[in-house]
């Protein structure tokens, strides 16, 4: 026993003649420019690098607790200090020195 072909069970689909045949890709200056990285054998090595350099794991993704306190200290630091220059400032006002 053989088993229908997928295709048998549905109708033909006609695919307008653009979509059967379509134009070839433009040349626009991002394509030109891909081909010239890709035509110098130091430019392809160094997208190459960017790309594994961009791909590569955070720290953050590596050690995320001690990301998190980290983090955490240097936005409390950092909240402190403008909290305090603003009261600063406020008592400033306050006294007519500013």
């Amino acid at each position: 026993m053989t088993t229908p072909s997928s295709s048998g069970n549905r109708p033909r689909v006609d695919l307008p003649d653009w979509m059967r045949n379509p134009e070839p890709p433009r040349r626009t200056l991002g394509r030109r420019l891909s081909d010239l990285v890709d035509g110098v054998p130091a430019l392809r090595a160094a997208r190459r690098g960017l790309w594994r350099w961009r791909d590569r794991s955070r720290f953050g993704e590596r050690h995320p607790v001690g990301s998190a306190i980290v983090s955490f200290v240097v936005v409390a630091v950092v909240a402190t200090l403008l909290i305090a220059g603003a009261l600063y400032l406020f008592g400033k006002i306050m006294r007519g020195e500013l």
